[in-house]
């Protein structure tokens, strides 16, 4: 018997073939957890899934890629939904995907969760990026649908509470894939125009999927950009969205957004009437003031009686008169009283009364006083000072005395 020879296609061909006439193989849902998961240049998604005790290789198309709503992560377990087929040209067998889903909860979560911790790691959460409200808004730009109950509920309020503001309204959808382009370029919009000082944005409750285009990646960004304070008013109490995190402040309903973002009439009229009454009592005490120190003016002495204010105008000026005088001539005496005694000191010490006393000052060619013999030499010429004039001299001898004794030099 002659032995049939193929060829490896042949063989990967026919075993490829075998699985897809599997009908068991066709249509299966498959629980793993991803691992070595990559995401080529194709766009085309390559992952393992895995348990405890084997692990199965896929593939996740591009087309079937686009339409995932959340991140696929190693060590994520989710659920795969495809077909078992075989590669012919490597012969080896997997799962082509048509679409995942985490394990335990929905895709949305999540998404949600993924693109919450991504913004917040980038900071976009941050307290301090929070702009602070205008107190008394001039305008309001209020993006959300246009025939929504959300709008006519803001709209009563703001009437109501703060008559003075003036609301501008950006019809959008809020619902669909249509909706975020539409959402962050109407806030793009006011801010580029500066239509408003204070955006609400939001819509009514509803599902996690009705809700999804304020946890859209774009519309939080546009929110985190914008330099016009923004209000994020989605849905009801409980909800929370991405929109939430990032707007300046986060309003439980639309109704409520209405109400943070103007002041009460009523309240303001209160303090008005606060402000008016103060005032009212300031004035009044001020003229109080003013007209017990008139009365205290009227009553005064001066104005009663000017010429009695004149007189004793200058009996004081006489009084001070006869101070100043009194005082200078005492600092004159005294003045004179020290030249006096300052004089006979330095008549006391005058060198011309030690000279009337028979004394004579001996004064060299340069007009020195000797002091020494060392000044003096034989034959040099000096003068001698009297207490009644003068007298020029010579030197013959310059004698030295030592101990008692005088000795020519």
């Amino acid at each position: 018997m002659e032995r049939r020879i193929l060829e490896v296609s042949q063989i990967n061909a026919y075993i490829k073939q075998m699985f897809d006439d599997d009908p068991a193989l066709q249509s299966l849902c498959v629980r793993g957890e991803i691992s070595n998961y990559k995401v080529y240049p194709s766009g085309h998604h390559y992952f393992t899934l895995k348990d405890q005790n084997a692990a199965l290789r896929c593939v996740l198309f591009r087309g079937s890629a686009a339409a995932l709503r959340f991140r696929p992560e190693n060590g994520m377990r989710v659920l795969a939904f495809g077909r078992v087929s075989v590669f012919p040209r490597d012969g080896a067998y997997q799962l082509y995907c048509s679409a995942l889903s985490p394990d335990g909860v929905g895709d949305l979560h999540v998404a949600f969760e993924q693109l919450k911790e991504k913004l917040r790691l980038e900071g976009l959460f941050d307290p301090a990026h929070k702009k602070p409200l205008p107190e008394y808004p001039h305008t309001v730009a209020i993006i959300t649908s246009g025939a929504g109950a959300a709008i006519h509920d803001m709209l009563r309020i703001l009437k109501a509470r703060y008559p003075l503001c003036r609301a501008v309204i950006l019809p959008v959808r809020v619902q669909g894939p249509e909706a975020p382009p539409e959402i962050y370029g109407a806030i793009r919009y006011v801010n580029r125009f500066r239509l408003a000082d204070l955006i609400i944005t939001g819509r009514g409750g509803g599902s996690i999927e009705d809700l999804w285009a304020f946890n859209d990646e774009r519309v939080a960004r546009e929110i985190y950009k914008s330099e016009i304070p923004v209000i994020s008013a989605v849905g009801h109490e409980p909800d929370v969205t991405i929109s939430d995190f990032v707007a300046d402040l986060r309003a439980a309903t639309p109704s409520n957004a209405a109400e943070l973002a103007t002041p009460d009439q009523a309240d303001l009229r209160v303090k008005l009437r606060a402000f008016e009454s103060s005032m009212l009592q300031s004035v009044q005490r001020r003229t109080k003031l003013s007209r017990q120190r008139l009365d205290a003016f009227a009553a005064s002495r001066v104005l009663r009686s000017p010429v009695a204010y004149v007189q004793d105008r200058r009996l004081l000026l006489d009084y001070l008169s006869k101070s100043l005088r009194a005082g200078a001539d005492g600092a004159v005496s005294k003045a004179r009283q020290r030249y006096a005694a300052l004089a006979a000191g330095l008549d006391a010490m005058s060198p011309l009364k030690v000279l009337r006393r028979g004394y004579s000052v001996a004064l060299t060619e340069q007009g020195h006083v000797v002091k020494s013999i060392r000044q003096l030499q034989p034959g040099a010429g000096i003068t001698l000072r009297l207490c009644d004039g003068a007298a020029d001299a010579v030197i013959r001898a310059v004698k030295e005395e030592r101990d008692g004794t005088v000795e020519k030099l």
